[in-house]
């Protein structure tokens, strides 16, 4: 005989089972469509930058990589003494201090262009690459000024305009 709390337990577990089968199948398809959608962002991004300015950023993300990976292997090495991980330590803030004044100055230096921009420092030099095809004097020595605004001790700035149309 089927009583009342059977048909309860039954239906419950039908529903949840049901349930369990709809939330398994749907972010599936919701992960697709996000996924594809990121990708055609990302890559319509990438079409938009200029290709010489892509491939000096990724050239100077793999550097950066190059030399964080050798720092951290020194960090989590056991036989690094105390004064090596601390120097390593350093470092690894410094490349970030580093990377963070790039971005800045990028974002500087596009506003005051108007162009797609690339910011390299190195100790006490800064390599510039405007997207122009136009080498305005002028307008170098403004980006000069701008970024040797950022610092208190001279920097060596190089300014370099390169169109990324053909």
């Amino acid at each position: 005989m089927i009583n009342k709390r059977n048909i309860w337990f039954f239906t419950l577990f039908s529903l949840i089972i049901v349930l369990s089968v709809y939330y398994i199948t749907m972010p599936n398809e919701l992960n697709l469509e996000t996924n594809t959608s990121k990708e055609i962002e990302r890559v319509s991004e990438e079409v938009n930058d200029s290709t010489v300015l892509v491939a000096l950023r990724v050239e100077k993300e793999e550097e950066y990589i190059t030399e964080v990976e050798s720092l951290r292997t020194i960090l989590t090495s056991g036989s690094s003494t105390i004064e090596e991980k601390n120097n390593a330590y350093e470092k690894i803030q410094n490349i970030n201090i580093i990377k963070g004044e790039e971005e800045k100055l990028e974002k500087q230096i596009e506003e005051l262009t108007n162009s797609e921009t690339f910011v390299k420092i190195d100790k006490d030099h800064i390599t510039i690459v405007v997207d122009k095809s136009e080498h305005d004097k002028k307008l170098a020595n403004k980006i000069m000024r701008k970024a040797q605004s950022n610092y208190k001790n001279k920097m060596y700035i190089t300014v370099k305009f390169q169109s990324s149309k053909n």
